[in-house]
């Protein structure tokens, strides 16, 4: 049977973003966001997988080994909540640094999403993508989910990117927190 999934970008969503994201000791999540994330597991027994932009790899900021120790950091400080994501899925690559054919995983590509449903067997028309960008709502958009935009991170210079795209996310909430009460109502059919 197929599972639903929430997909979350990770900085400026789950945890602060300083820029590019190195170090495991400066990962801060966002308050109230390990609990939110644990309740919506346990209330729509979904995965969580986080599918991020780490251009900062391309730019030889950091390291692919960095980003999995944060992955690794962020999935320590979940467990105190008893929860954790299920996979961390990112791009390495950037348009100025690296060929077309390479950077097709960036976000608002929904190449990481396809990825991710095949390896988990995820009903896509049953799932979300939260994030604090319009690449991330675009993304949600490309792969046919619903999306929510955090106004977290760059939140609130993504609305009206969006609006004048055209491109309206499903749900627009304050934090995570937020954005988890919406998809636990909306996946019920309560909103």
């Amino acid at each position: 049977m197929l599972s639903c999934a929430v997909f979350l970008d990770r900085d400026g969503t789950i945890n602060e973003d300083p820029g590019y994201l190195g170090e495991p000791s400066n990962v801060k999540l966002f308050p109230g966001a390990a609990k939110a994330l644990a309740n919506l597991k346990s209330k729509l027994d979904c995965k969580l997988i986080v599918i991020s932009n780490q251009s900062g790899i391309a730019r030889g900021v950091i390291t692919k080994q960095m980003v999995e120790n944060v992955n690794e950091k962020i999935n320590e400080l979940l467990l105190a909540e008893q929860t954790s994501i299920d996979a961390f899925y990112y791009c390495p690559y950037h348009p100025d640094y690296n060929s077309e054919e390479e950077c097709e995983c960036r976000k608002p590509s929904p190449k990481l999403i396809f990825k991710a449903a095949k390896d988990f067997q995820i009903d896509l028309a049953k799932s979300y993508f939260v994030g604090d960008t319009s690449s991330d709502v675009i993304c949600g958009f490309n792969a046919g989910l619903k999306t929510v935009l955090v106004k977290t991170g760059y939140g609130m210079e993504s609305i009206s990117i969006l609006q004048k795209q055209n491109k309206i996310p499903t749900f627009v909430a304050e934090n995570l927190e937020q954005a988890c009460k919406f998809i636990i109502k909306d996946f019920s059919g309560e909103n």
